[in-house]
Formats: structure tokens, C-alpha cells, sequence
């Protein structure tokens, strides 16, 4: 067994999650960070992309889920982390870490965020 784990990093999105209706009528920007482990014997034996986990695939289910609006950033997570195992079932291991950038807060924060596994 190869287990190799792959980082997608800094995924940017425009999207309408939030519990406010402004937030899902003007939106707002997302970074998307996501750690997939899987084994890679195969896919190193053969040198073929359909042996490996395809992260071009992998950014196409995360901009689907992204798509999608809901309330809570937790959801978005828990939803990108559903989607990733499901369509690639040679994940062992993936992280999510799901960024909101400027929340509408009382103050100036950066961002929010929520990290999820499984």
C-alpha cells in the first residue's frame, strides 16, 4: 500500500451561504482547502490518471456542492466531504476546511472557519 495524500489549496469561490438573507442574495467570497489520502500503488504502477484520484474532478464536486446555497458553513463542509467520498471511493481520508471571508460580524475579522473529516 502507497498511500499518498493529495492537497488542494486555496480554492476560491463566490457563493450565497449564510443564515442572513443578505448573505444569500449578495453573497460573498470562500477559500476551500481539502486532504485526500488514498492509495496510490496502483496509480504509481501505471502512471494513469484513472488510476489516481483526478483533483480536477475533485474541484468539479467541490464548485457542485459550492453551488448549492445553504445556512450554515458546517453544512457546505459536510456536504463537500459527502460528495468527495462518494464520487471517489478510493479516498481513505479527506479533511475539508471551508473559509467565509468577511462574515458579517460586530468587527473586522478575516474570516471564519469550519474543518471537518472523516
Amino acid at each position: 500500500m502507497k498511500n499518498v495524500t493529495i492537497f488542494l489549496t486555496g480554492m476560491r469561490f463566490y457563493a450565497y451561504h449564510g443564515c442572513f438573507e443578505e448573505e444569500q442574495k449578495i453573497g460573498t467570497h470562500f477559500v476551500v482547502d481539502v486532504t485526500l489520502t488514498y492509495d496510490a500503488e496502483a496509480a504509481v504502477a501505471s502512471d494513469d490518471v484513472d488510476q489516481s484520484v483526478n483533483y480536477q474532478l475533485v474541484y468539479r464536486t467541490i464548485r457542485r456542492v459550492m453551488d448549492t446555497p445553504r445556512h450554515l458553513i458546517e453544512t457546505v463542509a459536510d456536504h463537500i466531504l459527502r460528495e468527495i467520498k462518494h464520487d471517489f471511493p478510493q479516498v481513505l481520508n479527506a479533511t475539508v476546511k471551508l473559509c467565509k471571508i468577511n462574515p458579517p460580524l460586530d468587527g473586522k475579522t478575516e474570516y471564519v472557519a469550519v474543518q471537518m473529516e472523516g
